[in-house]
């Protein structure tokens, strides 16, 4: 059966479209259609932002812990409808449902639990010499975001604005925007004030720009590709606003002799094609010693035919399809590039899996014999492709993952957690993990060069959405 919804959570209310105009969203396993969102306008995207814009003062007086405590209710209303909504997410983007609970609808559980608490702790005010220091929320805020992790990057922004005091108004991904609509109806039943969140579904170009570009619009949060974040950066430049880019990687895993070496080539894999390869911190490059090139070979090859793809919601496999036509086109098309400048294909390739060939399915891939120059190691493939970079010095090594546009995210593996530590501070990117360190929800997310501009998550996130003012006294 499917989804559909034909309206906008606009001032408070459930706002019927304007246009007969729907968005097709399809079952990333099956090829079939899954939902229909409306397709905004301009005036409708312009009626958000005035909406928004009317509710900012009220909200942005509202105490501390009043905020906190809507947070903390739309963060267990989250818990509670974990399971259609990681279901819902399994469906629009392919992440198995094993994963989609823990990972697309646990984090953010956190973060709108995180955001609660950092509201009611968070020190507004402090004293510096003869000036008062006090932060102020930014005011309206325009939020556009991406399809991969789509609840996740939600959360990300509208959980830290709304903690900071300010009103938002969330273009979701076309691509998987059911999900928003279920965010949606959990903060109109949490009885969120009128305005302080809105959200109207559509294009990028029509009701991105226009959220963007409007007046009254004083910041702007996007997640996407890096074309698309210059765009908004454009617009937004035009009137002088804020901006927080979070754009893409190409994150190397650097794995030093000494290392452990089975655990973190299988980590490193798992690394890669988590989300069949869409995330945006994968560890897509894997940088190792030429003397150990074979071995790592050997347990990549042997842990990628471990992912073989399967039905995200009924299947036991932790890699699912990928999460649309066009990104499957878009994932052959760099593995044939790879092969065609010269990379040696080690397993995968173009062909569908073996009784998968509706949906957006591809095997999972590795490819040896890389080099930096590459296509496929220098641009972001966003599929379960690995490419494996042989290094003769450490020194090379370090030089190899700075190498690219972006400064995302990578990886270090070494003896010990010393050896690699004084590695990844030579990494020019955003974060780094050390010997298969954890993610954290309340670190600092964001990177250097043309991964963007900011940060999310933890205080660095929350702090993205506030104005310092001094005030002078005697």
């Amino acid at each position: 059966m499917t989804i559909t919804r034909d309206s906008f959570f606009i001032n408070g209310s459930w706002v019927p479209a304007s246009s007969a105009d729907v968005l097709a969203v399809t079952d990333s396993a099956t090829g079939e259609l899954y939902a229909t969102v409306p397709v905004g306008t301009v005036a409708e995207a312009n009626a958000a932002v005035d909406a928004a814009a009317a509710a900012f003062t009220a909200w942005s007086n509202t105490s501390p812990k009043e905020r906190s405590e809507f947070l903390q209710r739309i963060s267990e209303r989250l818990a509670e409808r974990s399971d259609d909504i990681a279901e819902t997410i399994a469906h629009e983007v392919g992440m198995p449902l094993m994963l989609a609970k823990g990972i697309q609808v646990g984090l953010p559980i956190a973060t709108f639990a995180d955001n609660a608490r950092r509201a009611a702790d968070f020190a507004w005010e402090q004293e510096v010499g003869n000036s008062t220091l006090v932060r102020e929320p930014v005011g309206v805020v325009a939020a556009i975001t991406p399809w991969n992790y789509p609840l996740h990057q939600i959360a990300n922004k509208v959980a830290a604005a709304l903690a900071a005091g300010c009103t938002i108004v969330l273009k979701p991904s076309e691509v998987a925007p059911v999900n928003a609509f279920l965010l949606a109806d959990i903060i109109d039943e949490v009885g969120l004030p009128a305005g302080v969140f809105n959200m109207v579904t559509g294009l990028g170009p029509v009701v991105g720009e226009a959220i963007v570009a409007h007046p009254k619009t004083d910041m702007v949060t996007f997640t996407g590709s890096t074309r698309a974040g210059k765009r908004v950066m454009q617009i937004a430049a035009e009137m002088v606003k804020r901006v927080s880019l979070e754009l893409g990687g190409k994150s190397a895993n650097i794995i030093l002799e000494g290392a452990d070496f089975p655990r973190a080539v299988a980590d490193g894999v798992f690394k890669c094609y988590l989300n069949s390869g869409q995330t945006c911190s994968a560890l897509t490059r894997m940088i190792v010693p030429r003397s150990r090139l074979a071995e790592v070979e050997e347990v990549a090859v042997a842990t990628a035919t471990g992912f073989q793809p399967a039905d995200p919601i009924s299947g036991s496999s932790l890699l699912g399809p990928l999460a649309s036509q066009a990104q499957l086109e878009r994932v052959r098309t760099y593995i044939e590039k790879g092969v065609s400048e010269g990379a040696r294909l080690l397993c995968g390739g173009i062909t569908p899996p073996d009784g998968l060939e509706k949906g957006y399915y591809v095997q999972p891939t590795v490819f040896t014999d890389v080099t930096n120059d590459m296509t496929i190691a220098q641009e972001e493939v966003f599929g379960p492709v690995l490419s494996i970079i042989a290094y003769d010095t450490e020194a090379e090594a370090i030089a190899i993952a700075n190498d690219s546009a972006y400064g995302l995210a990578g990886g270090v593996w070494a003896a010990s957690d010393e050896q690699a530590f004084e590695v990844a501070r030579k990494l020019r990117t955003g974060q780094v993990e050390i010997n298969g360190g954890a993610f954290n929800v309340v670190a600092p997310f964001g990177g250097y060069k043309q991964s963007g501009i900011g940060r999310e998550l933890g205080q660095y996130g929350f702090e993205e959405f506030l104005e310092v003012k001094a005030i002078q006294h005697p």
